[in-house]
């Protein structure tokens, strides 16, 4: 540095090189920002306190979850499990004994009304058909037989009572055969009989031969073959079982057992869907075609038969197929709603600290929540305040609300997350 510029610095300087230098003008700035940088620094160590401070006070209250109010259709539905059958199903048995000489049909063959399943030896039943067509011929022989020995009888009663007129005969020999002629009487009574007895035993027997031909009585699809040839069957206290028939498979029904509590709501006529495993993302229309009265208990759980329609022109469903059915017991339109968790929440304890608008914490008794009957619970600020409400239907997911100081939009809390000290 030298002499001049000591001097210029000693006395002041002089303001005009002072100006033209801009030395006043650097310091001015340098100051501005020195307290600018102050004042930000006092402000966010004042707005960190606060928040520190809030953040301390807050720790350990819930935050809440809340959904909004909405209008929307709501089905009330009877959920019910059951099985899909064929709408009808004949099993065919045999009526008479002996070995499966012939079977004609198979799985899944379709057959028709009279057509010829199998067939069962028929030679003993032959046998015993000529047995007693032996045996009508011989009680036909027994009445001619029978008659003849009565015309005779009656015409020695009409000879001796004439003789006796005469005085040929004693009354004994009259009475004699008047006895003749009674018994010839009987015995044409016993013959005829007979041979009732005898045609009954022929047409039974010509039955039973008609028997071992097993025939279809229906029209439909073999489910079932339950014979071979050449095996054994004996008819006796219970029908063998040789083939399960269905008829058309393009209509079915679904059995469903409906709980008690729910039956009240369940009538004839109803809407209603189900789903089976081997669909489960195909959901099939059905309707209600029955209710039945007879109980079912199980487990001391008693429900009610329900029987429902089943279109399978598609031939997709399987007779025994497990079946989940929805029947539609009633539908609102266009109602406000809640959701159902809103009317489940309750505050997680009956005194919980809070943050008014002033930042200082304030107790919330709880008492609310003591009260009886349906509510809702939306939020003041961070406060959790009850709206009693009235409900109506619901659909599981969605209640109606009948009655209650709610509006479209309004956000209702359906749970509370606690927050860790």
């Amino acid at each position: 540095m030298n002499d001049s510029q000591r001097t210029i610095g000693a006395s002041g300087g002089d303001p005009e090189v002072v100006a033209t230098l801009g030395i006043g003008q650097r310091h001015v700035a340098a100051r501005v920002i020195k307290w600018s940088l102050l004042v930000v620094a006092v402000v966010g160590l004042i707005v960190g306190g606060v928040l520190l401070y809030r953040r301390s006070q807050t720790r350990g209250l819930p935050t809440y979850r809340t959904q909004p109010v909405v209008r929307s259709d709501i089905q009330v539905t009877i959920s019910a499990t059951g099985t899909v059958t064929a709408l009808s199903t004949v099993e065919v048995g045999a009526e008479v004994s002996g070995k499966v000489v012939k079977v004609n049909v198979d799985y899944n063959d379709r057959v028709k009304k009279g057509d010829v399943l199998a067939e069962i030896d028929p030679e003993q039943l032959k046998a015993a058909v000529d047995e007693a067509t032996a045996r009508v011929r011989q009680s036909e022989a027994e009445i001619r037989q029978a008659k003849a020995t009565l015309a005779e009888a009656k015409q020695n009663l009409v000879r001796a009572e004439a003789q006796l007129a005469q005085g040929l005969v004693s009354q004994k020999d009259v009475e004699a055969a008047r006895a003749a002629a009674a018994r010839a009487e009987a015995s044409l009574s016993s013959a005829m009989a007979s041979a009732t007895v005898s045609q009954a035993a022929l047409k039974s027997a010509k039955n039973k031969l008609d028997k071992s031909v097993i025939v279809s009585p229906i029209d439909g699809i073999v489910l079932a073959r339950l014979v071979e040839p050449g095996q054994t069957v004996t008819a006796g206290f219970q029908t063998p079982l040789l083939f399960k028939l269905a008829e058309d498979l393009r209509r079915m029904r679904l059995t469903v057992y409906v709980d008690e509590a729910d039956i009240g709501r369940a009538k004839e006529g109803q809407d209603a869907s189900f789903t089976v495993d081997a669909f489960p993302d195909r959901v099939f229309p059905s309707r209600v075609l029955s209710l039945r009265n007879e109980p079912k208990t199980d487990q001391n759980v008693v429900s009610y038969e329900a029987v429902l329609a089943v279109d399978n022109s598609e031939l997709l469903l399987r007779p025994g197929m497990t079946a989940t059915a929805t029947i539609v017991s009633e539908t609102r339109k266009d109602v406000l709603a809640v959701p159902n968790a809103a009317l489940r929440f309750v505050p997680p304890a009956a005194r919980k600290l809070s943050i008014g608008m002033s930042g200082r914490p304030r107790e919330i008794t709880g008492k609310s929540a003591q009260k009886k009957g349906a509510r809702v619970w939306v939020l003041d600020g961070l406060n959790p305040v009850e709206v009693p409400v009235k409900t109506g239907a619901s659909d599981g997911t969605l209640t109606e609300i009948v009655q209650g100081e709610l509006a479209v939009g309004m956000e209702v809390v359906v749970d509370a997350v606690e927050k860790k000290k």
